[in-house]
């Protein structure tokens, strides 16, 4: 008796199987330019996706039904982009692929904001182009605020809601020498020094670092500040801080490889 799951009105019973001869030649046909199998060779691979789907399934309570039509993109766009050269069979390149376009369906695509929200954002943002119009400078929430009359907080609120999130890796600025991210630039007050000297060899290893060396990987990470407070406390530039930092960083490192 064959097991049947059906999902998305699919009896995965019934799928195709192809062997890795078989995937290489139609592989081959498709980058060819005939697309004859193109059908087929998706529907032989359905069961990459469902088994990726099953393991995010269990990590979220979005719609199985979602889950394996985003799969799908990614099984799709696998095709596309798989290289013939590459020494690979197609699933271990697939399966990444897939995984990738699920979460960043979760990531993205499971945030959803209310209709009242993105109507005060769409408002905000036209407010801000007739205040631009007339203004020298940047326009500011509050004057955003007085145009609508709304609370400045609401306005502030449902701008961010409708932003797109922003990865901490990326850069903030640069300078001639260095870059900056927007991880540099924040402070953690929940770093302590108590995470790290239960380490014996972590403390050692700083120890073996220079006096300028431990002052800021002391400020950075045990008292949590940010690259910029430690460049006005020990009288040097940021990207000085940067450079110690990162030198010291990759000293440490070195001792545990």
């Amino acid at each position: 008796m064959r097991n049947k799951v059906s999902i998305c009105g699919i009896d995965t019973g019934t799928l195709p199987k192809l062997t890795n001869t078989e995937s290489k030649q139609i592989l081959s046909q498709l980058k060819g330019g005939d697309n004859t199998n193109r059908d087929y060779f998706i529907t032989a691979n359905l069961r990459l996706v469902l088994s990726v789907v099953h393991r995010f399934s269990k990590q979220d309570k979005a719609s199985m039904d979602d889950l394996f039509q985003v799969g799908c993109v990614g099984l799709i766009k696998a095709i596309n982009n798989f290289d013939l050269s590459l020494n690979v069979r197609f699933s271990t390149y697939a399966v990444p692929m897939i995984a990738g376009e699920v979460r960043r369906f979760l990531r993205e695509g499971s945030l959803r904001v209310s209709r009242s929200i993105r109507d005060v954002a769409y408002q905000a943002l036209q407010a801000r182009e007739r205040l631009q119009a007339n203004c020298v400078g940047e326009v500011t929430v509050d004057q955003i605020a007085s145009e609508l009359d709304m609370p400045a907080s609401r306005v502030a609120y449902c701008l961010d809601a409708v932003s797109p999130p922003v990865s901490l890796c990326e850069q903030a600025f640069a300078s001639e020498e260095d870059t900056f991210t927007l991880l540099d630039q924040l402070a953690d007050n929940k770093v302590s020094e108590a995470n790290w000297v239960d380490n014996v060899a972590l403390r050692q290893a700083i120890q073996g670092l220079t006096q300028r060396e431990q002052d800021v990987i002391s400020k950075r990470y045990f008292q949590g500040k940010t690259q910029m407070e430690i460049s006005s406390e020990i009288g040097v530039s940021q990207a000085q801080v940067s450079r110690i930092e990162k030198g010291a960083l990759s000293q440490i490192r070195s001792i545990f490889n």
